[in-house]
């Protein structure tokens, strides 16, 4: 569990910007739904 505190903390972006901060999100959900499919479709 902390391994994955950990990792959520350093994939957090505060930036002053609006849009970094949303392009920033974007990324990390798309990598996150990549991932996703990508594990279902190996079972």
């Amino acid at each position: 569990m902390n391994e994955i505190l950990r990792f959520a903390r350093a994939l957090r972006c505060d930036p002053a910007d609006p849009r970094a901060a949303f392009t920033h999100r974007l990324r990390i959900g798309l990598a996150i739904a990549a991932l996703i499919l990508i594990l279902s479709l190996f079972r």
